[in-house]
């Protein structure tokens, strides 16, 4: 195996299952040292014990991506732990519940943008000042593949992964001086604790599965490894990118 992140510090939200796990071991299994944060503490634990067992250097912090000092005590925890800061990735977010507009509350909009849009502005804002003193950082944020395209009943998350889009590129041209680069993968659907309920729902699969156009769900495994892409040294002239990991759905 590639060894491409060798004494690299990474940091991973929303880690303790899904893509974000699936990134972390994906990290520690090519040498970098990964704290791994997340708002649920005991799967948290289990997750980073998992990548202990499997070799991998790992700690953990508890984090509330909604809350800007809980972010900078995530940094601050990182760069205590291991010395400094290279590559961050905000993955953490939540769903919405699908309902038709007028449905929907102010209550479940302020969630879903809270989590999903101001927590990684929160993330990116306490990260900086710790990847601006290393060289080659990166930034990789988890879009959605409806950051390019619209859901009925979901306005919400379509609002907020659309807006994770336009910062990661706003934030890519802010940012690249000082020799952060800055872009997102943006998952179509995607086997993970999120899309289980509708998943194990009657003809759920198929009907996922259908949606792409390569005729199946993904896997946090090939989310994690575009993260890993977009954070190496292969990817050093990608700035400002929303990689699709969809099965072609953004074609559709």
């Amino acid at each position: 195996m590639k060894r491409r992140f060798e004494d690299k510090v990474v940091l991973v939200t929303g880690a303790a299952g899904g893509i974000g796990l699936a990134t972390a071991r994906a990290f520690a299994a090519e040498g970098a040292k990964v704290m791994l944060a997340d708002r649920d503490g005991i799967k948290l634990h289990v997750a980073e014990e998992l990548i202990r067992e499997e070799g991998g250097d790992a700690a953990s912090v508890v984090v509330d991506v909604t809350d800007y000092g809980d972010c900078q005590r995530m940094v601050e925890a990182v760069v205590q732990r291991f010395n400094g800061l290279h590559i961050a990735c905000n993955n953490a977010g939540v769903p919405s519940p699908i309902a038709p507009f007028e449905q929907q509350s102010l209550e479940q909009w302020r969630r879903v943008m809270d989590v999903n849009l101001n927590g990684v502005f929160h993330c990116m804002q306490a990260q900086v000042p710790a990847l601006r003193k290393s060289a080659g950082t990166a930034i990789i944020n988890t879009a959605s593949v409806t950051s390019h395209l619209a859901a009925a009943g979901m306005a919400g998350y379509v609002a907020s992964k659309h807006g994770v889009a336009g910062l990661t590129k706003a934030t890519a041209l802010d940012l690249i001086g000082y020799g952060i680069r800055v872009n997102a993968v943006a998952p179509g659907f995607i086997e993970t604790p999120m899309l289980a309920p509708a998943l194990e729902a009657e003809k759920g699969r198929s009907f996922f599965d259908a949606r792409a156009p390569i005729g199946r769900i993904g896997k946090v495994e090939e989310v994690a490894s575009c993260v890993l892409f977009l954070a190496s040294a292969e990817a050093s002239y990608v700035v400002g990118t929303i990689l699709n990991v969809d099965g072609g759905m953004a074609l559709t």
